[in-house]
């Protein structure tokens, strides 16, 4: 959990929204403190990754383009994340 959440806006192209749940997923994780959902904190916790993925959904379609693109890959554009991703999709 020592990862930075990464910057989307002004990503070519633009942010998907999975990129932006993946990164209001990250966000409430590291607020909250709960690495693995229970029973008690499945609600809470998915309602408050919902409410951050809509409320940085508005911020990044207002927010004027950026001049240069984010000096970052988001996660999910990592092909070593996309292995990963494609090989437990392949497991289940």
């Amino acid at each position: 959990m020592c990862r930075n959440i990464t910057a989307l806006r002004g990503l070519e192209p633009e942010a998907t929204a999975e990129e932006i749940e993946a990164a209001a997923r990250q966000y409430v994780r590291k607020v909250s403190g709960v690495q693995s959902l229970s029973d008690s904190t499945r609600d809470p916790f998915e309602a408050a990754v919902a409410e951050v993925t809509a409320t940085t959904t508005r911020l990044l379609a207002e927010l004027p383009p950026r001049r240069q693109p984010p000096k970052t890959v988001p996660p999910l554009r990592r092909p070593e994340v996309q292995a990963r991703i494609a090989a437990r999709a392949s497991n289940t």
